[in-house]
């Protein structure tokens, strides 16, 4: 079976719309304010979009705060043809604890993250069905570090069991993330050097103790 082109499909659904003269409403789940840059910079054009902050893989509460606030101060500042909303939601740290029982060991990039992408996913389409959007869909294909095959894979099987549009995505594609390096610098946004949760924070200083070693050695 040939291997879809999100970035393709993508560029179909908004053709497809902007044919017709249709400006459909999209809520867009997103984990910062530096990965939602290029793709609000790429959207905004084409929805009206409320952006959807449901990440309760980030530790510590501190972290998780931090990046909503930046999320919010970057949506204040960037100036869109469509006003973009923002839907705050609950920590709910207990559902990634939930999810990552018995996977603590699993590296990432692994199964472990599947099932957090998976998590917040879920949570945004049920909110897209509840509050009648035409798409949902999620910033993080824009990161080189996360699978975004298997992010849109999760994405279409959840628009087909809760009957709501998926918008697929490759959004590093296009320079995306670059763009979204360069947006950061132009915003002084805030840059994390940890995906979120506590497991890629471990990771990270596990990195950095190794490298510390091997200088001194």
């Amino acid at each position: 079976m040939e291997k879809k082109n999100y970035d393709i499909e993508m560029q179909r659904i908004l053709h497809e719309n902007e044919k017709i003269g249709r400006i459909p409403t999209l809520l867009l789940h997103t984990c910062c304010a530096p990965c939602s840059s290029a793709v609000l910079l790429r959207l905004a054009d084409f929805f009206r979009i409320t952006v959807f902050y449901y990440n309760p893989n980030i530790e510590p509460r501190e972290e998780y705060d931090k990046r909503k606030e930046e999320q919010k101060r970057f949506l204040r500042e960037f100036k869109t043809t469509y006003p973009i909303s923002f839907l705050d939601c609950d920590y709910e740290h207990e559902e990634f604890d939930k999810i990552s029982m018995g996977l603590e060991r699993e590296k990432e990039g692994g199964s472990r993250c599947f099932k957090c992408y998976r998590l917040r996913l879920r949570k945004t389409v049920q909110k897209a069905k509840e509050l009648h959007f035409d798409y949902f869909g999620t910033s993080l294909t824009v990161s080189p570090y996360k699978n975004s095959g298997k992010i849109n894979e999760i994405g279409e099987e959840l628009a087909l069991e809760y009957g709501v549009s998926f918008l697929y995505s490759d959004f590093k594609k296009h320079d995306g993330y670059r763009e979204s390096i360069r947006m950061s610098k132009e915003y002084n946004l805030y840059r994390q050097d940890y995906c979120g949760c506590h497991f890629s924070l471990q990771e990270r200083l596990d990195k950095e103790k190794q490298k510390s070693n091997s200088v001194v050695d």
